[in-house]
């Protein structure tokens, strides 16, 4: 039933190609995924492997993927995405010497990766579990591991009709989770190769502050104002910012936003609603910035820098059901971070609200309210952005652990 609904999802996704311009990258991308792996990779060069299903995970994995490939520096680096959102945006990623789009998971897929690859070693990312392609991996005796998991009782893995899954698991030699939870599930199923190492993105957001994170335009246009920063803002997060900005933002307290999505509708749609002078990122040259209210920006690739300039940090995707987005990004700055009201599938968020640096709102009026109470208190806002910090430099080391673990 599993290798059929491959089929069937490979039929579907070709005709949704015609129509979604993301889903025909990807189609495109696979189309050349072995021609790309059999011009660069031969049968005696040593390989490492990394796959990540987004750029997520991507950012996720980075710390270890950097360490594997200066301590292995003679093995040639293969980089997986299956989305295009992390493919298209890290083909060039210095940390892999080829980068390529994840077959889909047939049988036959999965080994003619494998023999075209033969990694040494492969690292998977937090999820995007492959049962053909890992049993491949375990039938050739080839190891893997997979390190910043997060496991919840819901999944297939821990249910009556999850046996694929599970047998998919223990292809992997061993398991890096972000919490004890995640340890006691796998327990329940006999997997007992676990070491709880914490999330790995702590250790990523921290090198964060090694990093030159100026950009002038934004010191420009923030000048010596307050500044709210938006981060990956969706319809839902919009629908309560928009009238809030319409009605405070001035020349002491400026906004800038990062919208997930960054389609010309979906910012034409913003920028529409806003009823205060306004510049986008792709409009800026030859404008003076400090004279704008709020700062769109309709590119990729800035916000972690962005965030630096950030008084106060608002996270987008929870306030629908798209899934909150880095919140550690900001608050390794030392800025108190508000958020929507769906954050229960992140452990970062449960941990980060109770230890009170981070804010989780219901609605507008309380929108109002948390912006409003920090706003009118200094103090508080730095004693909630200290927590934040703190909470992160106390919770990285995950790639130690990991690095101390891999032999090749």
């Amino acid at each position: 039933m599993y290798n059929l609904s491959i089929y069937i999802f490979s039929f579907f996704l070709k005709i949704l190609s015609l129509f979604n311009s993301k889903i025909k990258l990807g189609v495109k991308g696979r189309q050349q995924t072995f021609d790309i792996l059999r011009q660069n990779i031969s049968k005696t060069d040593k390989t490492i492997w990394f796959h990540c299903s987004s750029l997520g995970e991507y950012e996720q994995g980075l710390p270890v993927f950097e360490q594997l490939r200066q301590t292995y520096s003679q093995h040639k680096i293969i980089l997986s995405f299956f989305s295009p959102s992390g493919y298209e945006i890290r083909k060039n990623t210095k940390v892999a010497d080829v980068v390529v789009y994840l077959p889909l998971d047939t049988k036959a897929n999965a080994k003619r990766f494998l023999d075209l690859t033969h990694p040494e070693f492969t690292v998977f990312v937090k999820y995007d579990i492959w049962p053909n392609l890992l049993l491949e991996l375990k039938n050739q005796n080839r190891r893997a591991i997979l390190i910043s998991a997060h496991f919840r009782k819901y999944q297939s893995y821990f249910k009556f009709y999850g046996n694929r899954l599970r047998k998919a698991l223990f292809a992997f030699e061993h398991i890096f989770v972000q919490d004890k939870n995640s340890k006691t599930l796998l327990e329940t199923i006999n997997y007992t190769a676990v070491t709880v190492s914490g999330d790995t993105r702590y250790d990523r957001v921290y090198n964060q502050l090694n990093q030159h994170n100026e950009l002038e335009f934004i010191s420009e246009f923030k000048a010596n104002s307050i500044c709210i920063v938006i981060g990956s803002s969706w319809e839902e997060d919009e629908a309560l910012l928009i009238p809030y900005i319409n009605d405070n933002a001035s020349e002491t307290l400026k906004f800038i936003i990062a919208p997930h999505e960054i389609n010309s509708n979906h910012i034409n749609s913003i920028s529409s609603k806003l009823k205060v002078s306004t510049v986008l990122f792709s409009e800026k040259e030859g404008k003076t910035l400090k004279d704008y209210n709020v700062f769109i920006i309709d590119t990729i690739g800035l916000l972690s820098k962005i965030y630096s300039y950030a008084d106060i940090a608002y996270v987008g995707g929870a306030m629908g059901k798209t899934g909150l987005h880095n919140i550690l990004e900001p608050a390794i700055f030392g800025v108190p971070v508000v958020i929507g009201k769906n954050h229960q599938k992140f452990p970062e968020a449960s941990a980060m609200i109770k230890n009170a640096g981070v804010i989780s709102i219901q609605d507008g009026k309380q929108l109002h309210d948390t912006f409003t109470t920090l706003l009118t208190s200094n103090q508080n806002c730095n004693i909630l952005g200290e927590k934040n910090l703190k909470f992160i430099k106390e919770s990285k080391g995950a790639v130690v652990q990991i690095m101390n673990y891999i032999r090749i």
